[in-house]
């Protein structure tokens, strides 16, 4: 069994709406095996994984490496549960698994394979090393749990959370303008010289002090000899601490005498250049959370220790409290596991113990002198208990130091009593305050610390800007553009991707086809955007999913074939499936063509709370009567007009002749993407005098729209150029053209080499009946034989009639242009289909870009003047 291609959906794809791992598998001389052959395989996959007991009666060896990635994942420590398994062809297998990591599952996936093809054979392995790397794979990636908590609360509210990189935790929270980063608990919102202020504790307790806070008494030192004169001033004992060190880093409490202040000050060195010499305040160590003006939580901090049983040493009972799951290593835990080190032997010898001690029952043993949860202590909540004089001081604290998070670090003998009369102090002001204490106290209520920091950031807002995704077979490019435009005319900083590229507010960000996963993530995470209109291709679905978990407009403007038989796509209603990926994610709209059943069948799919809005070409379409009858909105085309209706209120918007795009009336099919348009900004909340404005004024040359209808005119001859490049796509291209002209209709056409024989016969046949001759001509093989494309596509022709005169095989398009032109007569149409490339219309069609030839009905820009009454 071998991996033949592999694709991570990082988003909603056509098999869910999680991120899944899609792997392609070959069982070579495995094919005929199924796993009732091989008896022993569920007791070997058992013994090497315990959770797959539960995980029995395969249906194929695919199956069960399905099930066992899904198994390896969960002991990794990112659980998943979703798998799907189906058959490509007699020996290949489509595995689809949910994930957490791509790195994870991708590793998972490989392990499975191996696992599964070696016990089918009997063969014996070890698989402990593997199995350990894959945990190590976990780990190192492994969010900590104190931004795991933040990131969670902001997707529970419906905020969207992209991880920036796999090894950091820094995260974008929303999209475009509305978003706010975060790492670990510092948000984007979060001052740098508060950070540095807080990263200096002496310059903190100054600030404090000055606020009037009570801090503890101190100085900065440098040598031993300086802390130790500090220590002998503020008169023993004294905490020893570095100055810019966080976690706990290098603490030293209850320092008594010179010898135990030289040794904290060299621990203390290790952390940092200058120490602090501050009196030991006496009391409980409390941590308060003060998070938008608010004080969001509090927790005792109680120091790591061990409680004797009378039988265990203090070694024994570290490693039986280290087996608690709770504990691990880093902050991806909800507790970090004790250490038996230098410091924690020095403490056990203050009280009279060695790590070999039989400590008695019930006696505890402190490990570390401070309470930090990094070196080993736990938490009890105490947030009801704080006096109000004391939750406003360290409220004002953190305003003092300029932070919008804050942990506040209080020692005083009760927090439920006013501080200064109990003469405690605050000991620190944290920027990045681990909050995992607050999630996950070992005594007393969690509080949704998490929360309480994504209120501070968003408000009441989700984060996210209107999104509006444009797919269907024919017209994304266009009608997205028409969208944009309107937006941008309502003063929205507006992003754009094409299949010609990323813009924002007109302006190109980046070059090529650009309608996938990655150039919509461009935008999402480009904070200079309001809204984005996404055109959404069939092929970055398959390849990726989609960059969005949700969009506020989803607008689906037909399915017909094109690209079937590839990337395991073989029908048409295979393909409205993929298409209706994005119906699916809609969450305020979808905008669906009442024309076209497959469009018409993905309502019954769409979510009850989102609204659907038809649009159509036929005004006594019964999809859309019936849709009004219920209530619903649409758009339609009748008496030349677009129309908005809401089944009690009709409006007219504008005559199709006033729309440049529209050819004078001539190109229905921009006026059907016009309808979608129209249709979509009415359910993302646009104005009618706003789509007006833009319908009337967008132009699709060559410019702004290269290769959707571009028009000119060069001696005589109308040259349409257009990107048609399936039956559909060449039936409105000739459509058109008859309408444009009563001379003759010429096509010089092509088509990607990757289609299946019968579309290019598809093709053939449809230019033969639409066409008065054929100029056929090859740009992109695609694997095919030099010349079986355009002989596939004429022999289409032929089956329907085309006599042989009319019908040319010329394979350089520059040819194949300059003998339709000299084919041509004043009033004839020629329409210049350039499926496969953009480059070969530059490069060749000199006609086009020479002095003589000129933009046809470059229309002047009309002014939006609406009957809105």
């Amino acid at each position: 069994m071998n991996i033949i291609e592999q694709r991570i959906l990082r988003g909603p794809n056509r098999w869910s709406r999680l991120a899944c791992l899609q792997t392609i598998v070959d069982a070579g001389e495995l094919a005929g095996i199924v796993p009732t052959d091989i008896p022993h395989l569920a007791d070997a996959l058992h013994a090497q994984l315990p959770g797959m007991a539960t995980r029995r009666g395969y249906a194929s060896l695919a199956h069960a490496v399905e099930q066992v990635a899904l198994e390896l994942q969960n002991m990794a420590g990112t659980p998943v549960s979703l798998g799907l398994t189906s058959k490509v062809d007699a020996t290949q297998w489509r595995i689809v698994v949910a994930y957490q990591r791509e790195q994870v599952a991708v590793e998972a996936m490989a392990l499975a394979l191996d696992m599964v093809r070696a016990m089918a054979r009997g063969e014996a392995h070890d698989w402990s090393e593997r199995l350990a790397a894959l945990r190590e794979v976990a780990e190192r990636g492994a969010i900590g749990t104190s931004t795991a908590a933040v990131v969670n609360a902001a997707l529970a509210r419906g905020i969207p959370a992209l991880r920036l990189t796999d090894e950091a935790n820094l995260f974008q929270l929303g999209w475009g303008s509305r978003q706010k980063r975060l790492q670990a608990t510092v948000t984007g919102d979060t001052s740098t010289i508060a950070v540095g202020i807080a990263s200096d504790k002496q310059l903190t307790k100054s600030l404090l002090d000055q606020g009037g806070i009570p801090v503890p008494k101190g100085g900065v030192a440098t040598t031993a000899d300086d802390a130790l004169a500090l220590a002998t001033r503020l008169r023993f004992p004294v905490t020893v601490k570095p100055l810019d060190a966080n976690q706990g880093k290098g603490v030293s409490t209850e320092c008594a005498d010179a010898a135990t202040v030289r040794t904290a000050f060299d621990f203390a060195r290790q952390y940092g250049r200058r120490v602090i010499v501050e009196r030991c305040i006496e009391g409980r160590d409390y941590r308060l959370l003060v998070t938008g003006g608010k004080l969001a939580a509090a927790s005792l901090r109680r120091p790591p220790s061990v409680t004797g049983d009378g039988a265990s040493t203090v070694r024994e009972l570290v490693d039986l409290e280290n087996r608690n799951p709770a504990r691990g290593e880093g902050h991806a835990n909800i507790l970090t596991r004790l250490r038996l080190d230098e410091l924690a032997l020095a403490l056990l010898a203050k009280q009279g113990f060695t790590a070999d001690s039989v400590v008695p029952a019930g006696v505890e043993v402190q490990l570390r002198g401070n309470a930090n949860l990094s070196t080993g202590g736990t938490a009890e909540d105490v947030t009801g208990k704080v006096h109000p004089s004391t939750r406003e001081m360290c409220i004002r604290a953190a305003q003092l130091i300029g932070l919008d998070v804050a942990g506040i670090d209080v020692i005083c003998a009760d927090i439920s009593l006013c501080l200064r009369e109990q003469r405690g102090a605050v000991i620190e002001v944290n920027a990045a305050p681990g909050i995992r204490m607050h999630e996950y106290p070992s005594h007393g209520r969690a509080r949704n610390a998490g929360d309480a920091i994504v209120e501070a950031m968003f408000g009441d807002s989700d984060g996210r800007i209107p999104v509006i995704a444009v797919t269907g077979t024919n017209g994304k490019t266009t009608t997205s553009l028409m969208i944009a435009h309107a937006a941008r005319l309502a003063g929205l900083r507006t992003g754009v991707t094409t299949t010609e590229g990323v813009f924002i507010d007109g302006h190109r960000i980046i070059d090529g086809d650009c309608a996938g996963y990655h150039s919509a993530r461009t935008l999402l995470a480009t904070p200079g955007v309001d809204i984005a209109v996404l055109e959404t291709a069939r092929g970055g679905i398959l390849k990726r999913g989609l960059a969005f978990d949700r969009c506020a407009v989803a607008v689906v403007l037909n399915v017909s074939a094109d690209h079937l038989g590839l990337d395991g796509v073989e029908t048409v209603a295979e393909l409205a499936a993929v298409k209706a990926v994005v119906a699916n994610s809609a969450a305020r709209a979808v905008v669906l063509n009442a024309d076209d059943h497959l469009c018409v069948a993905m309502s019954a799919q769409v979510s009850a709370d989102v609204e659907r809005i038809f649009f159509s070409m036929d005004p006594d379409n019964p999809v859309r009567l019936r849709h009004l009858g219920n209530g619903g909105r649409a758009a339609y085309f009748q008496d030349h007009a677009l129309i908005l209706e809401d089944g009690s209120r009709r409006l007219e918007l504008l005559r199709a002749e006033r729309m440049p795009a529209s050819l004078h009336g001539h190109a229905r099919y921009n006026v059907a993407n016009a309808l979608a348009a129209a249709a979509a900004l009415m359910g993302a909340g646009f104005t009618p005098a706003q789509t007006v404005a833009a319908l009337s004024t967008f132009v699709s040359d060559r410019d702004s729209n290269p290769l959707r209808s571009n028009v000119y005119s060069a001696r005589g001859v109308t040259i349409v150029v257009d990107y048609a490049h399936n039956p559909a796509a060449y039936a409105a291209m000739a459509s058109m053209a008859q309408s444009l002209s009563g001379g003759r209709r010429i096509a010089v056409l092509t088509c990607p080499g990757d289609r299946r024989d019968a579309d290019l016969l598809d093709i053939g046949h449809t230019c033969a009946e639409g066409f008065d001759e054929l100029f056929v001509y090859e740009a992109d093989p695609r694997g095919r034989a030099s010349g079986e494309t355009a002989r596939t596509i004429l022999d289409g022709a032929r089956r329907a009639g085309k006599q042989e005169h009319l019908l040319h095989a010329i394979a350089p398009v520059s040819d194949a242009f300059t003998a339709a032109m000299e084919r041509c007569q004043p009033g004839d149409v020629l329409v210049f289909a350039c499926g496969s490339s953009a480059t070969a219309l530059r490069e060749t069609a000199r006609y086009v870009d020479s002095p003589a030839a000129a933009p046809a009905w470059a229309p002047s820009v009309h002014e939006a003047t609406v009957p809105l009454e």
